[in-house]
Formats: C-alpha cells, sequence, structure tokens
C-alpha cells in the first residue's frame, strides 16, 4: 500500500487543485463594479462562514457587504472535506448542527440549484467498553433532542459499509440523518441568495485596515473598513477570516486572539465500487474518518504530531503543502486494518492545508471584549462547514438583536481572559493539544494538560503542599480535591511526547487524571464525598478566589446597577444581594452577588469613593463575560460609572458547615451570631494570624455571611498580600468510602461527624463543591442556568423586582403573567448510578427534556440530577410537574426518577440559619418553601 502511496505524491497537488476546480462553482460578485460607500455590516472573508454570515444577514434585510481578498471559498473553504455529523457531547452542538442541515438541505429548493448536500448517513465505530458508553450518551442525547440513531452491533454495521472488518471493533452508532456538503456549490448558492436579498459581494478586494475611534468613555468603536478599493464606513465589522483571523483582528487594534494554524491533510483514493452508498464514517479510537463520495472514498484523520503553522501567507489561495506521508500514514494503517480493501486501493490525490484550531476546540464567536462593534466568527477546528450554517444564524441574531437565540457562551470569543490571550505559548500549547485529542472521548472530568500552572492565587503553594490536586478554569488554577499527603504538581506541556518534545519525568498527575476517564463513578468519588461530607457535618475551607471581583462606582453607579441588576439593591449598606443580569430577550447573562457599600477606608476591601458602590462577584468562568456585558450598558446608555477589576488583589477563602462559626470565631472578636452578623450581610472584621490570640497581629477583610454549599458559612474576602496569614489550619480527618463508590476507590474508614474537631476545618475543592450545591438545588450558571433561561422557567422569579427599568424586565413580567412552556426541576434516583448530565428526561413515557447537569448528593446518598421539563409548547403548571410519572435514560436504560421543585435538601434553610436541630427533611417535597438563595450560583 505505502509504495502505492509514495508514486503518487509528486502529482497530488496538482491533481487535487483540478479535482476541486472542475466543481467550483461561483455566483457573480461585484468586483467590477465601485464599491459602496457605507453599510450595516461589513463581512471580511469569503469562505463558508463569511457565506453563511452573509445569508442570514440579508435574510433579516441588513444591508451586509462580503469582502473577500481573492476569490470566494479559496482559502481553506475550498479544500475542505465538508463531513456534516449530527451527534456531538453537548446540546448546543446538537443543536447547531440540526440547524445547518436543515440550511444546506432548503438552500436548494431556495436557490434553484443543488447546493451539494448530500444526506448519506454517518457512521461511529467503537473499539472499547467506553468508548461504547460514550456512544450510548450521544444516542441517549440524540434521543432527547429528536435526533435520531440506531446502536448496530460489528456485523449489521458491516451490512451498510460493507468492506468493514467486524472482527476490528466491537459496535457502532449509526446516524441516517449525517451527510457531506460540497464546499463550492454551498458558497455559491448561498451568495446568489444573499445577492437576491440585497447583499453585495466584492471579489479580489483585499482589506487593508479597520477603523475604530475612542468614545467618551475611552472605549473602541469600529467606525469603517479601508479596503484598495476604497473606504466603507460601518459600525460593524464581522471577522470571518478562518487561519488568517488573528491578522485582521490586529487591524481593529486587538492584538491576539486564540487561534493557532495546522497543516491537515486527507487523501482520495481511487474508485471502489463497494463504496456506492456507503455513509461516511468515523473511527474515534483511532482518530481516522473516511468521507464518501460515489464510488471515492477519503481518508483522513488527527495526528498527534501535526505540523503547526506560524503563519499562513496572505497570498495562500488555492494552494496546498505537499503531504507528510511521516506523519500521516499511520491514517493509512489504521484505515487498512479497519477495511482491508483500502488497502489494496491506489490513492488519487492528497489535500494537505491549512486549518484553524482553538485552544478548547471550540469556534470564535460574537463580539470583541475591547472593542465594540467588531464580531468574530472563525476558528471552527476543521468543522467549519457542518457548524457555520447553524452558527450563521446565531451570528444574524446576535448582530441584529443584541444577542443571540441559543446560549453560545462556550463558543463566544469572552470566555477568554485578558491574561490567558496575552500568553502565546498558552494558545499554541492548547490549541495543538486540542487537534490531538480532537477525537478523544469527551470525559466530564477531563483536564487539559497544555497551557497550565499560569495564573495562581496567594494560596497556591500551601494548598498543593496539603494536597490539592489542580484544574483550571478561565486560566485559573483552582483546587478540584484533595489527596492528603501527596504533592501533586501540574508539570510543563510535553506535548504527549510529540513534535521533538521529551515526556516528563513526572507523570503523576496524569496518572490522577485517568482516575476520572470513566462513565462510571470516578476512582476518586470517595475522597470527594468525604469533601463534601465534612463541610455538611464539620466544617470544610474552599478557596474560591479565581472567582471575578469588580467594584463598580461613580456618580452614575446607582444607575448602572439599576439596569444591570434584577434584584432590589435600594436596601441597607450592609446587604449581599443575590442577583441576575439579563439580556434584552429576558436571558440570564450572569448571576452575581452584589454588595451595597458606602466608602470605606481606602484598604483594598473597602475602597474609598462618592455616594454609593457596589462590590461584584461572578464566577471566575464568566468574569471576563461579566464585565463586558457590564460595560457595554455603561457605554450604550453614556453611564459616569467605573468599573475596577480586582480578581488578582483579593482572594477568597469560604468558610462552611455546622462548625464555621466556632471556629471563625477563635480568629476574630467580631460578632458572628445570627443577630449580629445575619445571613446576607457583610461587614469588615479582623482576622488573627493564631486562634485566641488577643494580642497577636490581625488582618482586616471583608467578611459576607453567604456561601454555595447550603451551610452555616462566611466568605472572607482578603487581600492577597496576606490571604496566607488569614488560612485557617486545615485538620486531616478520618473519613471513608461512600456509596456508590466503583471498585478501585480509596478505601478509608467510615465518616463520623465527630472524628472532625472543634478546632479544625478539611481543606475541600471544587468537586465537593459543586456536588454540594446541587444537593442544595442552586444553580450553576451555563449549566442549569444559560442566557436562553428566563428567571421564570429557572424559578428564580424571586429575584426580579417587579418595579424598576433592568434590563430584560418586560420579558420577565411576561413570563409572569402568561407562563412558559418549560421549567426547573429536580431529579433523584434510588438506584446508586452517576448522573453528568445531558441524560434524557422521560414523562408518561414521552421525553420532555434532558438533565443539564448531574451531581452525586452525597448527604442525600442518591444522584440528582436538574433539568428543564417541556410540554411541547404548552404552558408547564405546578400540576403537569407533579403529576407525572418520570424517568431518567442513563446510557440507554431508563430509571425511575422522583421530581422535586425544590432540591430535598434541607428545603426550608435552617442550615444557613445555623439551626442545626429539627432539619425537616423531605426527600419526596413537591413544593418549594419559604427561604433565601443566599449566595450566587459560581459557575464552573
Amino acid at each position: 500500500m505505502f509504495k502505492i502511496i509514495k508514486d503518487n505524491r509528486l502529482k497530488n497537488t496538482v491533481n487535487t487543485l483540478s479535482f476541486f476546480k472542475r466543481q467550483q462553482r461561483r455566483a457573480q460578485s461585484n468586483s467590477s463594479q465601485d464599491i459602496v460607500s457605507s453599510a450595516d455590516v461589513v463581512i471580511i472573508g469569503g469562505g463558508i462562514a463569511g457565506c453563511n454570515t452573509l445569508y442570514q444577514l440579508t435574510k433579516r434585510g441588513v444591508n451586509a457587504v462580503l469582502l473577500e481578498r481573492s476569490k470566494l471559498t479559496s482559502g481553506t473553504t475550498w479544500h475542505t472535506a465538508g463531513l456534516v455529523w449530527s451527534l456531538r457531547p453537548c446540546d448546543l452542538e446538537v443543536k447547531l448542527l440540526q440547524d445547518s442541515r436543515t440550511v444546506y438541505s432548503e438552500l436548494e429548493k431556495e436557490s434553484g440549484d443543488y447546493a451539494g448536500w448530500i444526506n448519506n448517513g454517518g457512521l461511529f465505530i467503537s473499539r472499547s467498553k467506553v468508548r461504547t458508553q460514550e456512544y450510548m450518551r450521544l444516542h441517549t442525547l440524540g434521543k432527547a433532542l429528536g435526533q435520531g440513531s440506531q446502536l448496530l452491533d460489528s456485523h449489521e454495521a458491516q451490512k451498510i459499509f460493507p468492506i468493514l472488518d467486524p472482527s476490528v471493533f466491537q459496535m457502532a452508532l449509526y446516524a441516517p440523518q449525517d451527510g457531506t456538503i460540497d464546499p463550492a456549490m454551498a458558497c455559491a448558492a448561498l451568495v446568489k441568495m444573499s445577492k437576491k436579498n440585497g447583499g453585495k459581494v466584492y471579489e479580489d478586494c483585499p482589506v487593508l485596515d479597520i477603523h475604530y475611534s475612542h468614545n467618551m468613555l475611552g472605549n473602541k468603536e469600529v467606525t469603517g473598513v479601508h479596503t484598495d478599493k476604497g473606504f466603507i464606513r460601518t459600525k460593524c465589522v464581522v471577522n470571518c477570516g478562518g487561519a488568517w483571523g488573528p491578522r485582521i483582528a490586529r487591524y481593529a487594534g486587538v492584538p491576539a486572539l486564540p487561534l493557532v494554524p495546522f497543516k491537515h491533510a486527507y487523501v482520495v483514493c481511487d474508485a471502489l465500487p463497494e463504496m456506492r452508498g456507503c455513509p461516511n464514517l468515523r473511527d474515534h479510537d483511532v482518530n481516522l474518518y473516511l468521507k464518501v463520495q460515489g464510488e471515492t472514498v477519503s481518508i483522513g484523520g488527527y495526528e498527534g504530531n501535526p505540523h503547526i503553522l506560524d503563519q499562513v501567507p496572505d497570498n495562500l489561495q488555492f494552494h496546498l503543502y505537499e503531504l507528510d506521508w511521516d506523519v500521516f500514514g499511520v491514517h493509512m494503517t489504521s484505515a487498512a486494518t479497519l477495511c482491508p480493501k483500502l488497502g489494496q486501493v491506489g490513492v488519487k490525490s492528497t489535500v494537505c492545508g491549512p486549518e484553524s484550531f482553538t485552544p478548547d476546540h471550540k469556534p470564535l464567536l460574537g463580539e470583541d471584549t475591547n472593542v465594540f462593534g467588531l464580531y468574530h466568527n472563525c476558528g471552527y477546528n476543521s468543522a467549519g462547514m457542518m457548524f457555520s450554517a447553524g452558527c450563521g444564524i446565531q451570528m444574524a441574531e446576535w448582530i441584529v438583536t443584541g444577542r443571540p437565540r441559543y446560549n453560545m457562551f462556550t463558543f463566544d470569543v469572552r470566555r477568554f481572559t485578558t491574561a490567558q490571550l496575552s500568553r502565546a505559548h498558552w494558545v499554541r500549547e492548547s490549541s495543538h493539544e486540542a487537534y490531538a485529542k480532537n477525537y478523544s472521548i469527551v470525559f466530564p472530568h477531563d483536564e487539559s494538560l497544555a497551557g497550565r500552572d499560569a495564573s495562581h492565587d496567594a494560596l497556591h503553594q500551601e494548598l498543593v503542599d496539603d494536597g490539592a490536586v489542580m484544574q483550571a478554569r478561565a486560566g485559573w488554577e483552582r483546587p478540584a480535591f484533595f489527596i492528603p499527603g501527596e504533592k501533586i504538581r501540574v508539570q510543563q506541556y510535553d506535548w504527549g511526547g510529540n513534535n521533538d518534545y521529551p515526556r516528563n519525568l513526572d507523570q503523576r498527575y496524569e496518572e490522577v487524571l485517568k482516575g476520572d476517564y470513566t462513565f462510571d463513578f470516578s476512582k476518586h468519588h470517595a475522597l470527594i464525598g468525604n469533601e463534601a461530607l465534612a463541610c455538611r457535618n464539620g466544617a470544610a475551607l474552599f478557596d474560591m478566589s479565581y472567582y471575578g471581583k469588580f467594584y463598580l462606582t461613580g456618580p452614575d453607579a446607582r444607575r448602572t446597577a439599576e439596569l444591570a441588576f434584577t434584584a432590589d439593591l435600594s436596601k441597607s449598606d450592609d446587604r449581599v444581594v443575590y442577583s441576575l443580569m439579563l439580556n434584552n430577550k429576558g436571558g440570564v447573562e450572569a448571576d452575581v452577588t452584589v454588595s451595597i457599600l458606602d466608602g470605606g477606608s481606602g484598604q483594598l476591601h473597602e475602597p474609598i469613593f462618592k455616594g454609593r458602590g457596589y462590590y461584584i462577584v461572578a464566577s471566575g468562568f464568566s468574569a471576563t463575560h461579566v464585565l463586558a456585558h457590564l460595560r457595554k450598558i455603561v457605554q450604550m446608555n453614556q453611564l459616569r460609572a467605573n468599573i475596577t477589576d480586582v480578581t488578582k488583589q483579593l482572594c477568597i477563602l469560604s468558610v462552611q458547615g455546622p462548625n464555621s462559626q466556632r471556629i471563625l470565631q477563635r480568629y476574630t472578636d467580631a460578632g458572628l451570631a445570627n443577630d449580629a452578623f445575619p445571613v446576607s450581610t457583610h461587614r469588615s472584621i479582623r482576622i488573627s494570624k493564631a486562634a485566641d490570640a488577643a494580642d497577636g497581629k490581625q488582618y482586616t477583610c471583608r467578611a459576607l455571611r453567604i456561601g454555595w454549599a447550603g451551610e452555616l458559612g462566611w466568605e472572607l474576602h482578603v487581600p492577597s498580600s496576606h490571604a496566607i496569614q488569614v488560612t485557617l489550619p486545615p485538620v486531616v480527618c478520618a473519613l471513608g468510602p461512600l456509596p456508590g463508590a466503583s471498585d478501585g476507590a480509596e478505601k478509608e474508614i467510615t465518616f463520623q461527624p465527630a472524628l472532625v474537631r472543634a478546632d479544625g476545618i478539611k481543606n475541600s475543592g471544587w468537586r465537593a463543591l459543586t456536588s454540594l450545591s446541587a444537593e442544595k438545588g442552586y444553580h450553576l450558571w451555563n449549566a442549569d442556568l444559560r442566557t436562553d433561561d428566563n428567571p421564570i422557567e429557572a424559578n428564580l422569579g424571586f429575584t426580579c423586582r417587579n418595579d424598576g427599568e433592568y434590563i430584560g424586565n418586560e420579558q420577565v413580567t411576561r413570563a409572569r403573567k402568561e407562563g412558559v412552556t418549560k421549567k426547573y426541576a429536580y431529579f433523584t434516583l434510588n438506584e446508586k448510578i452517576p448522573l453528568f448530565g445531558q441524560e434524557a428526561i422521560f414523562r408518561n413515557g414521552e421525553v420532555v427534556g434532558y438533565l443539564r447537569r448531574g451531581e452525586y448528593a452525597y448527604y442525600l446518598d442518591k444522584p440528582i440530577g436538574i433539568g428543564y421539563v417541556n410540554n411541547e409548547g404548552d404552558v408547564v403548571t405546578k400540576d403537569y410537574l407533579k403529576d407525572g410519572d418520570y424517568e431518567i435514560e442513563v446510557m440507554g436504560k431508563k430509571y425511575k426518577a422522583t421530581v422535586h421543585l425544590k432540591s430535598p435538601f434541607d428545603p426550608t434553610n435552617q442550615r444557613i440559619l445555623g439551626n442545626y436541630g429539627e432539619l425537616g427533611m423531605d426527600e419526596n417535597t413537591h413544593e418549594p418553601h419559604a427561604g433565601q438563595n443566599e449566595r450566587a450560583g459560581g459557575s464552573e
């Protein structure tokens, strides 16, 4: 086989180029005409992303112009494989793919021309038990979202793909709605319809610069685009530059866009009659895909040692690189093993071109963090053909209405922090890992190895020394859980031993991560449960320092707060208020805590300012998004308000549990009783370095009586300079295995509350904290609370004041009056099985939704899931929720579930008051009880 391939190598580029040019069909452009002087939107880049964006904008009546420096599709679109799948491991991507297929299938009817869509189905091959489990999860999620698929044994798979060797794999997942799209034909049809709708396309029109100005608040705003054909006035530019996206961003003063170009390849084989009518195929376990077109099959995949391009030349149009067989050869071997006949056919041509990849393997969409009016739509990780049509719909909604219809945060460019974007090595390393792991199993608790150990809080080393196993969120290292007696440090990225990098000698962190490479209970299930139960029965210390922390001050701070926050902030200046931030569609952009302040002493935790100010705390995961949202409110309303980011300067130590007050009282002279320090209040207190040291060194901090665990507790917001001195000493408790722990889980002594000393506190991590929050029933933004949920749907109407002009208030008022067609609910199972989210919800035998979030509730000793129940467009009432018989489908098996309108854990909120007597636990309660959700739901 390889001899035949090598003999064909020298003529591959020429043959491939002519192969694609024979298929190319372009709509007539406006290149010969004078360029327009103004436009509502200017799109830069004539690939599939740009053409889809133009099409969707012009459908909505927008005066849009597309600029292409060469010819349409000439960058990377023309050589793409064009595979379109339907099943992915998250709901957003499944919905976007469904929209893409709808666009492509309907485009032919609209244009009257063949648009290149071929619906030949898709087949996923599994060679292992754990891969089969992943496919069963995909099958279940697809069922919940109306995307049917079939689980096949190897011989059944061979019937629809005859050249398969059934002895090589275990089973397959078949999705009949999958297919391929021809890039040239699709772009031609999109442009034809765009021009019919009034859009304009200019080929051979390179962009030379993007003009912007600074408004009165100092923010950048797009004002126009300079091309070699003239200047176009516009307030909106969409960067659809693909691999050239970072260069376009720099025109607008954006120093870095997290996107790296790679050489990506596939080969086109000689005809094989048996391939006619076969579906496309993915063999994820060996990083292989097969594209079928007539009697021809193309072979491609993703390697661990790809060629990384420092940059892509401007003049790279309809150009291919020479294929490196030392890199690509592994895919030919894999293909011949799976399909022996492929080892007997020759290679017609090779295709090796640039493709762009991002650090988290998600596209870059949405408005830039620092330049108003600059939108990005690029970085598709070699999946632009299948995602860009669905994303084009969302981009058009984003530009026209202000926000997309779907929750696009995982694609939003604002998911990255400024610090992350400033680290070129992080972008490069993480993008390589994204490429190399493109077909890896997506485990719910997997962690990246690339670009790590960059941002720490002041407690980092102390926590590592105490056994913390770190996880990375928004570039910050934070403790996931603790292994007592171990010091497991995150190592520098070793590129998996590829690209001439030696493997790290210390592999302990990677070995720990392997304990979570499962869809069963984690190997660390018992350790995490011990931390959770230490909080429930004693006291736990959580490092929450990675959270975003902002001060809102200035003459118009109050007005800004009234617009931005749903809650009533007219309370006294010692209150901590849980509030939502909504968009103009009523969707939840964030949930935060807002501490109402008067000017302080000038210390970091109590700054000096005039009038009323606000201390805002948001999840670190969404901090950049929250900051951008606040700044846009200020900018759009021309308000005189200052937003100061103090995230790095302040640490958050959260002390939670029945013993928290007794422990904390030993380190402070501040009164901590309910009457002296009520729930949901804050104040400055002094903390001693040592317990009971009346004359010892003391440090001031801001204490907030709130928590995310549902227990008595405080958060200490401490200047980073003395966070170490304020840290309370931990004690290692004798803890034990928990119900549901898988074989191989840590074996320890059964936990008893008495084993926690009165003056001891246990360091605990985020895995325990997210479990505790789900058990209590608190929300988690970007999981069970998102931009496509409104407060009434999410049972958070209590956070929305009845008067005022906050953004989204009209939609909330309407939802209160008319009811909602989906409703937030909790589900508990009696079986000891793990839930991760994305499992299907059945009511009376019919699919009514899927879990957004799943955890093991260690105190209740059962799995708990959170999701929204739908009623086929009708209003969801309490009776509708309560009267149904519910089941949760987990990897193809249905389990009886109990529905709750509020979590059964402490439904009357006695524990946060310190009342640990009669708790009134009612595992079968349906009705919400009085009480307040005292903490922002800290998103991941």
